[in-house]
């Protein structure tokens, strides 16, 4: 039974979200304050998170950014914060969705399934994967089975996303991939998203691995079709 942690200080929303999370099977904790929130996201063993962004003495943001530098899990914002600057934040600091309140029960269950269905894949294909290849160029080198990068001799730490983005594109070397074929690929909820988030995860790829992010040697962006590895 997946877990799932809810910090959210609204407790009508958060008993809301419970109530519609554990009638489809999931376990859920709950939490109001942002620090204990914090703490129990990092100790406890949960297999995703819902954070709203303002909350009592820590927010959303910092609370991403923290889980983010040693927990890998999916993890979505629902806020009631809907402007673009705040969802390319969260985006920008790895969440991998941001809900705006109101939402809809059912397209929030439908959206925590269908990143948990996406994350156990890779976490299934990681354990299991008989692909020992080594993707390289240049300096920087991708081992699929390990899922490590490296620039160099530096390793980098990318999440489940950025990972499967860097290693689609060397695996298609040479070929433009759409934003839409880059969502549809990596986050399988086409439906229910938005290709801004593509272009968001795009550039915190492009800060950990291109020596000039802002002149990209590696990822490259052909306008009006989508991106490119490095021919």
């Amino acid at each position: 039974m997946p877990k799932i942690l809810i910090i959210e200080d609204d407790i009508a929303i958060a008993e809301l979200e419970r109530d519609y999370l554990e009638a489809h099977g999931f376990q859920v904790d709950l939490d109001q304050n942002g620090q204990k929130g914090l703490e129990k996201a990092l100790e406890g063993d949960y297999d995703l998170l819902l954070v709203d962004v303002m909350l009592p003495e820590l927010d959303g943001f910092h609370i991403c950014r923290q889980v983010r530098a040693k927990k890998d899990m999916p993890f979505l914002f629902v806020s009631a914060r809907s402007e673009d600057v705040d969802k390319i934040r969260g985006l920008g600091l790895g969440a991998d969705d941001y809900i705006s309140k109101p939402f809809s029960p059912g397209e929030l269950v439908a959206r925590v399934q269908s990143h948990l269905a996406r994350y156990q894949r890779l976490t299934k294909k990681d354990n299991q994967s008989t692909d020992k290849r080594v993707l390289s160029f240049h300096d920087l080198s991708v081992n699929i089975e390990s899922r490590r990068v490296f620039v160099g001799t530096k390793e980098v730490n990318l999440p489940n996303k950025e990972f499967e983005i860097l290693a689609y594109l060397m695996q298609n070397r040479g070929i433009v991939i759409s934003k839409e074929q880059l969502f549809d690929k990596i986050w399988g909820i086409d439906s229910l998203g938005d290709t801004a988030t593509v272009m968001v995860h795009i550039n915190r790829l492009r800060e950990k691995i291109e020596p000039h992010p802002e002149n990209p040697f590696y990822i490259q962006t052909v306008w009006g079709a989508g991106y490119r590895f490095h021919v």
